[in-house]
């Protein structure tokens, strides 16, 4: 019998001081029984970090063709292509053909590393851009994880600021070059 995933509701206020972009959203997420919640988390901050009109989750893991996150025209054509964690160079080839824009977001303690491996090969790739979110802060909102959250996110330069009814955290973003 497969493990099912487990569901997240979190209402989320976004100030993203850079974009001017400032909306209030009620997400649902579903943790991929193989997925960690550091990488959820990491999925969240993107999201909030690229909000907009028709942008939403996929089902990630479950289905490898996708990304983690996109936003679609409505002849089905991806307009952006959003993948979470160090994927390979073949695959952010092959998502580069398939939409017109797409960023990658970095987390982990191995991110430094899978840049520099990938570093010459990645920057071929013209219509894509790479960020890393920093791995403390990451952690930090693993730790903050309910199953019902309520977040107050603002965004300001590479800053990353969350804060709930008690607890509060940042977090760096930075564009890999």
């Amino acid at each position: 019998m497969a493990l099912k995933p487990t569901i997240y509701k979190l209402h989320l206020d976004i100030s993203d001081l850079n974009r001017g972009y400032y909306d209030s959203l009620n997400l649902t997420i579903a943790l991929h029984p193989s997925e960690k919640v550091e990488r959820m988390m990491a999925r969240i901050v993107a999201y909030a970090l690229n909000a907009r009109e028709s942008l939403s989750l996929t089902k990630g893991l479950s289905v490898v063709e996708e990304p983690d996150i996109w936003v679609k025209t409505l002849d089905d054509q991806i307009k952006l292509w959003i993948d979470i964690g160090e994927p390979s160079a073949d695959r952010v080839k092959k998502s580069s053909r398939q939409a017109l824009e797409v960023k990658v977001y970095s987390f982990n303690s191995k991110s430094n590393t899978w840049w520099e491996q990938g570093k010459r090969q990645f920057q071929t790739f013209k219509n894509v851009r790479f960020y890393q979110l920093d791995w403390q802060g990451i952690q930090e909102l693993g730790k903050m994880t309910k199953r019902n959250m309520d977040w107050s996110m603002t965004v300001s330069d590479k800053t990353v600021y969350i804060a709930t009814e008690n607890q509060s955290c940042e977090l760096e973003v930075s564009e890999l070059v």
